[in-house]
């Protein structure tokens, strides 16, 4: 079962790159985030047309996330428990069947948190702080689960080409990777990093200053394995050729395939 996260910032701009991706990986399960999209306007038909069942929870003009599924979707949760308050859309769980087992699988949005210090970032800490409740929960259910998506942390210097221009932003704060490792030390095993603990494995790179031409990019877009997803992990890859195409998005899919 392969399993990808992809931000694609803004669905509907970039169906196309979408479309091109699906095609050439054949992932079984996709989690998609900013998909930019109200539930009804999201472009299900040609996804559909794939083979893939889709589940939104959207909001107009930012945010929203999204699975894409060639397996059955149970036990649909749209929204992070712990705030009935919280409008916006940011996760989207859901249980998929493979050949051997079921998985859990969570796509979720991070805030991005500036300017820091401010409401914004007191938002990211609370809203991480919800997840790690919801991580646990997850956890207590002893079966596979994967949270996945873009996470807007850089878990240490050695995921930036240029760490020193991130010192103060709410990407690298200290607060913000401490939230992170408080998720992963729950006992979640982060994927990537499983596979290689190599500089240079880039997820994002911005629009602005050349930044893929000159290779500054960051890595924020992680997947994170409870220990029954973990065993189950055969292989985890970027696949960064896609930021140099037509029209992409500022991130890449990242991808991991279970046993299951």
């Amino acid at each position: 079962m392969r399993i990808a996260t992809f931000n694609i910032n803004g669905v509907k701009a970039r169906i196309g790159a979408l479309l091109d991706w699906l095609g050439e990986a054949r992932p079984d399960v996709v989690l998609l985030q900013e998909i930019k999209s109200v539930d009804e306007n999201f472009p299900r038909e040609p996804i559909e047309d794939m083979g893939y069942n889709v589940e939104t929870h959207g909001q107009k003009g930012f945010n929203g996330v999204a699975i894409l599924s060639k397996l059955p979707l149970e036990d649909v949760v749209r929204g992070l428990p712990g705030d009935d308050t919280d409008e916006q859309a940011r996760w989207i769980e859901a249980t998929v069947t493979g050949e051997t087992r079921a998985v859990r699988v969570c796509g979720l949005y991070l805030p991005n948190g500036n300017p820091a210090p401010g409401p914004k970032y007191d938002y990211k800490l609370a809203w991480m702080e919800r997840m790690r409740a919801r991580a646990g929960d997850l956890l207590a259910t002893e079966m596979p689960v994967v949270l996945a998506g873009d996470y807007n942390v850089i878990p240490q210097d050695e995921d930036a080409e240029k760490p020193e221009a991130w010192r103060a932003d709410a990407l690298a704060l200290p607060e913000s990777r401490q939230a992170f490792r408080r998720i992963l030390n729950l006992g979640f095993t982060e994927a990537i990093r499983a596979r290689s603990a190599a500089p240079g494995l880039y997820t994002f790179w911005d629009y602005q200053a050349g930044a893929w031409e000159r290779n500054n990019g960051i890595r924020i877009d992680h997947l994170l394995l409870s220990p029954q997803a973990a065993d189950l992990m055969t292989d985890a890859g970027i696949d960064r050729h896609v930021r140099g195409r037509e029209k992409p998005s500022d991130h890449v899919p990242v991808w991991i395939d279970l046993a299951a």
